[in-house]
């Protein structure tokens, strides 16, 4: 079955300690694991700050379809955690419509679930985001 997987890392140390790969493609579909608001040394991005926390969680999400030559444009459905879906609600519209690239007010084309959770891996973790994509 390996032969029929392709898995992108970014090489952090819980991807190490708990063994999971950033995205997995398997035929057109590509699998993207929750991604978090941490920078490329591992830093947590815009503490306190949802809509800072979103931007960053969509550049990993990004970051982790580009080695399978796709972009947020072949995502088809994402689900999203957040701490407080009220903070979600106040940002998420714009931050999903500038994401997508697509003008405000106008559809995104991505099923979309929103669920409130009580607690992510860290505390300071306000979001994560978990998507499929197709080529």
């Amino acid at each position: 079955m390996s032969g029929e997987r392709q898995a992108a890392y970014f090489g952090g140390e819980a991807e190490r300690r708990y063994g999971y790969a950033q995205a997995v493609r398997a035929g057109d579909a590509v699998y993207v694991s929750g991604q978090i608001a941490r920078d490329e040394g591992g830093e947590l991005v815009g503490a306190g700050d949802m809509a800072a926390q979103m931007r960053a969680v969509y550049a990993n999400i990004a970051r982790a379809l580009a080695p399978f030559g796709a972009d947020l444009a072949n995502v088809v459905e994402e689900v999203t955690y957040v701490t407080d879906v009220a903070a979600a609600s106040e940002v998420a519209g714009e931050v999903r419509h500038e994401a997508y690239g697509v003008p405000a007010g106008e559809p995104i084309e991505v099923a979309s679930t929103l669920v409130q959770v009580v607690a992510l891996a860290h505390p300071d973790f306000m979001v994560e985001i978990r998507c499929t994509a197709r080529l």
